[in-house]
């Protein structure tokens, strides 16, 4: 959606991560400017102590949250917006994310870029990206005891550290592998920067259509990470704990590394692609030297990374330009890229 002024009515979502100085300091900020542009907060009863802002509407943590909201604006890391992502996806509306901390492959703003990011908001100058999810089940003698979903990832572990599962991997209703694991990672084109990356998985960009399975540590001739269609099932049965133990909790199940879900020996597993997507907002492209609003997916990377990029000339033949997010020639990152995210609230293996 593009164009327009702001209208009344309008109302935003504030998701923040309240655990941190700076997330309450720019919260603050953004109320302020977001009511100077005529568009009202809601805060979530939890965070509404925490935040301070006697100006915000305060609603229940629940799923009803963000209805009739325009959309969910979160200030915080990848963690925070996934939080975001439960109230944000039943009611249909975008995610726009304030980045703190590290560079985030989800968030869409810094908070040097707040002024930039409410004048397109207000202006209702963005766009809005669908991202797939997946929609996973659990089963145990046949019958279903835990349906849940991810935007990144749901994974099969081992509960016991010093032992390791023993899956049977299956692709469309037929079995691929049987492997010695610590785990196995199922994966959407979003999350493949997330576990799926650091369990050895490709990096797919956002706008592929697929699913993705990528073995943890597996001890097998065949265990490599795979790309199949967005149409395919995918499941891991749990067979027991390598070695012949007996133990009842062999493995468990994680989505996003929020929801867990304990996995005696005879679960299985399903993955398919969700019916709902989750809708992030992205705004129109700044190229100034300091905003980093609307940067592709490669400059991300590239921040993320500290990839080098020196000497790269591009289709113009111009030494020595780069884009926004990739900091210093040279190839440095912007100084936040740096930055774990131990900051960042407990997100599992988001």
């Amino acid at each position: 959606m593009t164009g327009g002024q702001a209208g009344a009515g309008r109302v935003v979502l504030l998701v923040a991560h309240t655990g941190r100085p700076e997330a309450l300091r720019v919260s603050r900020a953004l109320v302020t400017r977001l009511s100077e542009a005529g568009i009202a907060a809601r805060v979530l009863a939890p965070e509404a102590a925490a935040l301070s802002l006697p100006t915000a509407a305060v609603v229940a943590a629940s799923a009803d949250a963000a209805a009739g909201t325009e959309m969910v604006v979160v200030v915080g890391g990848d963690g925070t917006l996934l939080r975001a992502a439960e109230l944000a996806r039943p009611a249909g509306v975008p995610l726009l994310g304030v980045n703190l901390g590290h560079v985030g492959f989800l968030a869409e703003a810094e908070p040097e870029d707040l002024s930039a990011a409410v004048a397109s908001l207000a202006a209702r100058q963005y766009s809005v990206e669908r991202r797939m999810t997946i929609e996973v089940a659990v089963r145990n003698n046949g019958s279903q005891v835990a349906a849940t979903w991810a935007l990144n990832e749901a994974t099969v572990e081992k509960a016991a550290r010093e032992r390791m599962l023993d899956l049977v991997i299956e692709v469309d209703g037929r079995p691929l592998s049987r492997w010695g694991c610590d785990g196995v990672v199922f994966a959407t084109p979003t999350g493949s920067t997330a576990y799926g990356f650091s369990a050895g998985g490709p990096i797919v960009w956002p706008e592929v259509e697929a699913l993705l399975t990528v073995p943890i540590s597996a001890h097998a001739l065949f265990a490599r990470p795979m790309v199949v269609s967005p149409q395919s099932m995918l499941a891991a049965e749990v067979i027991g704990v390598a070695g012949g133990q007996s133990e009842t909790a062999g493995a468990v199940l994680w989505c996003d590394g929020r929801r867990m879900v304990e996995l005696p020996p005879g679960s299985r597993v399903e993955v398919r692609r969700g019916d709902l997507p989750v809708l992030l907002a992205r705004l129109p492209t700044v190229t100034d030297t300091e905003a980093r609003i609307g940067a592709p997916f490669t400059d991300r990377l590239v921040a993320k990374f500290d990839l080098p990029v020196a000497g790269w000339r591009g289709r113009g033949g111009r030494g020595g330009e780069r884009s926004p997010d990739s900091g210093p020639a040279g190839g440095a990152a912007h100084p936040e890229a740096a930055a774990h995210q131990a900051d960042e609230e407990p997100s599992g293996h988001a």
